[in-house]
């Protein structure tokens, strides 16, 4: 019993390190446009359950690389993926079924998939996810989560998140109004290239005094170099 517990146990790491070479082939030939040398490498992995080849498959199917575009597949091997835990696959998926792409248009696996996503830190999915509870999109609105996920994906530095939970605090949905943190988050999301951004700020310093927008300011500097945390 021993030998045949080391045996295994060789077997399993020599085919570990041939799927990570195989993937690292994959990946090598998908960054240098070779679609079709990467196809083969990851639907190869994704047969065998490679998760991240199978995220990888999905994609290449999503956007019609080294195959015909299609949806349907791509929500095959998202979901594939999306269900052993890769966040990226679950934000894909979730973006399938919100706009009807390869499966029929169902809010309720959107935000099913958003959720988990955005539980796992992916930043796009948890700005979906606040947009829904601000906006009251396929789940009751609700401005405190709304908030709490626009602070998550805002604290990844998405320039998005941050222009919303600008508007949240200017508004005074879901926390209390305040124009400090308005004008800090706006000036922060401007930093990072948010649309829109710039143009609230000055609508914001316009009800502000000059010792507020100071305030403000200097919390945008702390802020950049807690590289967001705890804002």
């Amino acid at each position: 019993m021993k030998k045949l517990t080391i045996a295994f146990l060789l077997f399993t790491l020599s085919a570990l390190t041939s799927w990570a070479g195989d993937f690292q082939k994959g990946m090598s030939a998908y960054v240098s446009g070779d679609y079709t040398t990467a196809f083969k490498e990851f639907a190869a992995l994704a047969e065998q359950g490679d998760v991240n080849a199978q995220h990888n498959l999905a994609v290449m199917y999503d956007n019609g690389e080294g195959v015909p575009q299609d949806y349907k597949q791509a929500v095959k091997w998202y979901t594939k993926a999306a269900e052993r835990g890769n966040a990226n696959a679950q934000y894909q998926l979730a973006h399938k079924y919100d706009n009807g792409q390869g499966v029929p248009q169902d809010y309720k696996q959107a935000v099913k998939w958003y959720t988990k996503a955005a539980e796992q830190g992916n930043a796009w999915a948890q700005f979906n996810l606040a947009h829904s509870y601000a906006h009251g999109q396929h789940v009751p609105q609700d401005y405190k989560q709304a908030v709490k996920w626009y602070t998550k994906a805002a604290e990844q530095g998405d320039a998005k998140a941050q222009t919303s939970l600008a508007l949240m605090y200017g508004r005074g949905q879901g926390v209390p109004q305040d124009n400090v943190y308005a004008h800090m988050w706006s000036n922060l999301a401007a930093v990072d290239g948010g649309a829109g951004a710039s143009m609230y700020r000055e609508i914001i310093a316009e009800r502000m005094t000059t010792a507020d927008i100071s305030k403000a300011q200097s919390l945008a500097r702390e802020c950049l170099k807690k590289n967001y945390k705890g804002c």
